[in-house]
C-alpha cells in the first residue's frame, strides 16, 4: 500500500538512536515486503521484538481439501455453519472454517461470539469481509474499529486480534492469500497513487489512529506459517516476555487499513460491464470484486443480467451478503449463499432472468467475489453447506445421475 502514514513518536532520521520517554532505547524493527525490495514500515519498540519465552506445536482447524469431482458449479449455505450456541465460544483465530482452498488462496468463515487471541498469518495477506456485526481489530499499529461492509487489510506477519464487544457477535468472510493484497493494479498509477477512474481513492481508507500499548507479560501469539501439513500449512504459538502491543510510533507505507464496500462507486455503461470493472483488490493468481446496489445499463434493449460466459482461466467463487442478486433469482441462492462457477463449464442467468431484467433501472444486490486462476478444491465447510441441488437448476432439476 504505497501511502505513507506516519504515528506516534519517530526518530528525526531513520536506523538512529531513539530513547523512550525513560532513557531506555527504543528498538526499531524493519517489517517490509519482498525482502528489502517493496513497501516497508518502521516500528519503534519498547521492547525486543524478537524475545521469546516458549514455543508449542498449534493444531491448526482442518484445512483439509477435496477435489470439486466431478466437476459441478454448487451452491453452499454458510448460515448453516454455526449454531447460535456455539458462537459464544467461537473466535476469529481458531474458530474459522475452511470452504476452499489451493495454492494461493483460502477462503473461510465464522461467526464469532469472543476475543480471539493474538494471532499472526506468516502466509500471507488476509482481507477479511465484515457480512454483519462490530468488532475493534487491535494491532501492532493500532486499533481499526470496524463494522458491516468493512473489508480489513492485515498484510503478513502483522500480529493482531479481533475484540468482540461483551455480548456481541460478527459474520466474517476471510481470504488468506500466500501472496499480498492490494488495490486492484489496473486503477493504481505507475507510482500507487488510486488514479481519478478508480472507483475509490485514498479518502476512502482508514488506517489506525493511533498507537496501541499493553503492559502484560509471558503472552501466546498464534502464528500460522508454511510447513509440511495440510496445503503446506502449520502453526506455532509463541510465548513472548512482552505484551507485543508496545510500538510508540511508526511511520512507512505497509499497514493494515480498512475500506467500507458502500465507498465502492460502481462502473456502469450502455450495456452490460464484465466483472473487471468490478475489481476492488487483488493478490497472486486471483481477484476481488464487489457488486453493489447501481443503476444498470442504459441501452433501450439492454440485457441488464450478464450473459453466459465461461470461466476458461477461473474459478468464480461470489458470496451473496444483501439484496436480491437478479441472475441468480429461481436458485435458491439468498443471503449468506456462496455459488462456485467452476473453469471449464459455463454459467451464467437462471432461467427466465434474462426476460425479468429487460426494463430494470436499478440492480438491489450486494457480493464479494473471488475469482482464481488455479482451481479451487473443497474445504470442510463446503462439504458440510452443500445444497446438492443447483447444478440442476438451470434445468428445472432434472438431473440424471440420481
Amino acid at each position: 500500500m504505497a501511502y505513507y502514514r506516519k504515528l506516534g513518536s519517530i526518530p528525526k532520521t531513520r536506523h538512529t538512536l531513539m530513547k523512550q520517554e525513560n532513557g531506555a532505547i527504543a528498538y526499531e524493527e524493519l517489517m517490509g515486503e519482498e525482502g528489502f525490495s517493496s513497501d516497508s514500515s518502521l516500528l519503534y519498540h519498547r521492547h525486543i521484538p524478537s524475545s521469546l519465552v516458549g514455543a508449542r506445536i498449534w493444531d491448526l482447524p482442518d484445512q483439509s481439501l477435496t477435489p470439486n469431482a466431478p466437476l459441478i458449479p454448487r451452491h453452499l449455505k454458510l448460515h448453516e455453519l454455526f449454531s447460535d450456541e456455539e458462537v459464544v465460544t467461537v473466535d476469529a483465530v481458531t474458530g474459522r472454517r475452511l470452504i476452499l482452498g489451493n495454492g494461493d488462496v483460502r477462503l473461510s468463515y465464522a461467526v464469532v461470539g469472543v476475543t480471539s487471541p493474538l494471532y499472526r498469518n506468516g502466509v500471507g495477506d488476509e482481507c477479511v469481509y465484515v457480512e454483519a456485526g462490530e468488532a475493534v481489530v487491535e494491532t501492532v499499529f493500532g486499533a481499526l474499529p470496524v463494522s458491516k461492509g468493512d473489508y480489513v487489510i492485515i498484510p503478513r506477519a502483522t500480529t493482531h486480534r479481533w475484540v468482540i464487544p461483551e455480548g456481541g457477535q460478527a459474520r466474517l468472510y476471510f481470504i488468506e492469500a500466500s501472496s499480498h493484497i492490494g488495490p486492484a493494479r489496473q486503477y493504481l498509477s505507475k507510482r500507487g497513487q488510486l488514479m481519478e477512474h478508480a472507483p475509490y481513492c485514498e479518502r476512502d481508507l482508514r488506517g489506525p489512529e493511533g498507537t496501541l500499548l499493553v503492559d502484560e507479560q509471558d503472552v501466546d501469539v498464534y502464528i500460522k506459517h508454511r510447513g509440511n501439513g495440510p496445503n503446506g500449512l502449520a502453526g506455532t504459538i509463541h510465548t513472548v516476555p512482552e505484551h507485543p502491543f508496545d510500538v510508540i510510533g511508526w511511520d512507512g507505507c505497509l499497514y493494515p487499513y480498512v475500506f467500507n464496500i458502500n465507498d465502492y462507486m460502481p462502473i456502469t455503461g450502455k450495456v452490460h460491464q464484465p466483472p473487471p470493472v468490478h475489481q476492488v483488490f487483488e493478490g497472486h493468481n486471483f481477484v476481488i470484486c464487489n457488486f453493489v446496489p447501481r443503476k444498470v445499463d442504459y441501452h433501450p434493449q439492454a440485457v441488464a443480467v450478464p450473459y453466459y460466459h465461461s470461466n476458461v482461466d477461473s474459478d468464480e467463487i461470489m458470496f451473496y451478503v444483501d439484496g436480491d442478486y437478479e441472475a441468480r433469482k429461481g436458485s435458491g441462492i439468498n443471503k449468506g449463499s456462496i455459488s462456485i462457477h467452476p473453469g471449464g463449464h459455463a454459467h451464467g442467468p437462471q432461467p427466465g432472468a434474462i426476460e425479468g431484467s429487460l426494463g430494470a433501472e436499478y440492480f438491489d444486490e450486494l457480493a464479494v467475489m473471488v475469482d482464481t486462476f488455479r482451481p479451487l478444491d473443497l474445504g470442510a465447510a463446503a462439504l458440510a453447506t452443500d445444497d446438492g441441488k443447483y447444478a440442476s437448476s438451470w434445468t428445472r432439476g432434472r438431473w440424471i445421475n440420481e
